[in-house]
């Protein structure tokens, strides 16, 4: 079996939409039962389909913390149609994927969210033009400075993409309140440092620093900025939409759990 890290990596790699073809292009399973919902059961909330409960792909209970997010899985079963695509139910990835894997590679899933602050979008800086250098410190310079200032620090900017290494202190402290997370918690901050490409803006979002809408808008500077400039790609913006579901899966897991 593939080492996890390497299949997270390889997973991080893939545009949200190419999952999603990888998913959809499986033999999708048919849907089975009439009714989803859920029950209180020990540890949270079981998933169950016409009253049995749901296993993940590892054959544990599907088990949510509370109901507002066990009311949201459900929903996505119930919203399957013919077949169960997983690819339209990010709540239940996340869930399915901290329960089977994060909660036995806790450490590794923390380590790598870590490395993402090391390398973070935020910290690389256009040098033109202009209006995009100015965007980038308005939006981004707020979170860095803040960000090290919680974590004890500051953390290097760099002009280009030349790699320059951030302070070992601040990965220390960055890893060490990961420390406290729940499995399923984890999973979502992966999920959002993944789709953002920067785990400062993962921290902000966790923290209250920044809302969700502060976060996306956060992360798309340089896309939105092409997309003023030169207008909108019909398919990019498909992408960008799925990317927007699997990110707001996250938040409400953070939000909630």
């Amino acid at each position: 079996m593939r080492d996890f890290l390497e299949v997270l990596q390889e997973d991080a790699a893939k545009d949200p939409e190419q999952r999603a073809r990888e998913l959809s292009r499986r033999e999708l399973p048919k849907r089975f039962y009439k009714d989803a919902g859920f029950a209180p059961a020990e540890g949270g909330f079981a998933i169950q389909l016409d009253g049995r409960p749901v296993k993940t792909p590892g054959k544990a209970t599907l088990l949510l913390p509370g109901e507002t997010l066990a009311a949201a899985v459900a929903a996505e079963w119930q919203a399957q149609e013919k077949e169960i695509n997983p690819a339209t139910m990010p709540l239940t990835r996340i869930a399915n994927s901290a329960r089977d894997a994060v909660s036995v590679r806790f450490a590794e899933v923390a380590d790598e969210i870590t490395r993402f602050s090391g390398n973070d979008a935020l910290c690389y800086r256009a040098d033109d033009p202009q209006s995009l250098v100015d965007t980038q410190r308005r939006l981004w310079d707020p979170v860095v400075n803040w960000a090290g200032a919680m974590l004890g620090g500051r953390y290097v900017l760099i002009e280009g993409v030349i790699h320059a290494d951030q302070p070992e202190s601040l990965l220390a402290a960055y890893r060490a309140r990961l420390d406290g997370e729940t499995p399923l918690r984890l999973a979502a901050l992966h999920t959002v440092t993944v789709l953002t490409g920067s785990a400062l803006l993962a921290l902000a979002l966790r923290e209250g620093q920044l809302d969700a809408d502060g976060v996306w808008t956060a992360a798309h500077v340089e896309e939105d900025f092409n997309i003023e400039r030169w207008g909108e790609d019909a398919e990019a913006a498909r992408i960008r939409a799925y990317k927007r579901k699997e990110f707001d899966a996250a938040v409400l897991i953070l939000k909630e759990a």
